[in-house]
């Protein structure tokens, strides 16, 4: 067992937990779609002399393709960007986008007549438990937060699936660089007809920023290329769900998130029906 491989993944999901808080801080001085496009442009550039040589020997065609299937993510960040703009309950929407590994066989479903496997099914009835035990307030309501956090989710998974069949020719660290500068520009051009920028940015909110493009984004992918490399693979996809639990335990500690036996009983609902079914692909997977 490759404990240092599995280890570096542990640590590869503090950060994306932390990233959560470190956004939510930088968007109090900065337009949440600027952040993302300066976050991103320049985590992408840090990343690029990991990826120098890859690059040069990439057909140009695979390049433009990762470029345009980057706008995928990009739509799926905004919306992530937003949700967290406008809540407090960053572990409730950890939770939820976390969900985008469940939409994935959805979206393949429609998109390119993949039927999903059984284990899908009997996963799904278990994470809408979740989500409606988490947006049970003595009443139904799902907030609007929760929906833009949901349709993240969404866009995450046909982000997943366009990158599964467009640009599998690419190495993974490549791959980030491109969609993270692709998603950079994006926001900064977003944020140039829709948001007006502060006069003064404090430097309080540049140390978030910092932050988020070091720890959160270049250095979380670096962590997370490598560790996948080096783990078991049935281990490294385990090892990914904890993200929504490091932001959960953050966002109680920091922002003081409520959390009522309901949102906890959905939160371990959700985890459940994610890891039964990324058990269950596993599975199948060694079975072939």
């Amino acid at each position: 067992m490759n404990y240092r491989a599995e280890l570096i993944l542990v640590f590869t999901t503090l950060l994306a937990g932390a990233g959560w808080v470190f956004s939510k801080e930088a968007i109090v001085g900065l337009p949440p779609f600027g952040f993302i496009g300066l976050r991103f442009v320049f985590a992408s550039l840090l990343l690029l002399p990991f990826c120098l040589k890859a690059l040069k020997a990439a057909p140009l065609a695979d390049c433009l393709r990762a470029l345009s299937v980057g706008g995928f993510l990009g739509c799926a960040i905004f919306s992530w960007i937003y949700a967290i703009s406008i809540s407090d309950t960053l572990g409730e929407g950890a939770f939820i986008m976390s969900l985008s590994m469940l939409i994935v066989p959805i979206v393949a479903w429609m998109l390119f007549k993949t039927k999903p496997i059984r284990a899908f099914w009997l996963s799904l009835p278990i994470a809408m438990v979740g989500l409606f035990l988490l947006s049970w307030k003595g009443s139904w309501t799902f907030d609007a937060s929760q929906l833009w956090f949901l349709i993240s989710a969404i866009g995450l998974a046909v982000h997943f699936n366009f990158n599964s069949k467009y640009s599998v020719r690419l190495s993974p660290i490549l791959l980030a660089t491109l969609q993270l500068f692709s998603t950079g520009v994006l926001g900064l051009i977003l944020s140039y007809f829709t948001e007006t920028w502060p006069s003064e940015i404090s430097t309080t909110t540049w140390k978030w920023f910092g932050l988020s493009v070091v720890l959160a984004t270049s250095l979380r992918y670096l962590m997370q290329t490598t560790g996948q490399k080096l783990a078991n693979p049935t281990n490294a996809a385990l090892l990914m769900l904890l993200e929504p639990i490091w932001t959960l335990i953050l966002s109680v500690m920091i922002y003081h998130e409520p959390m009522p036996f309901n949102k906890i009983l959905g939160c371990s609902l959700l985890l459940g029906s994610l890891i039964f079914y990324r058990l269950s692909s596993m599975i199948r997977l060694r079975k072939r």
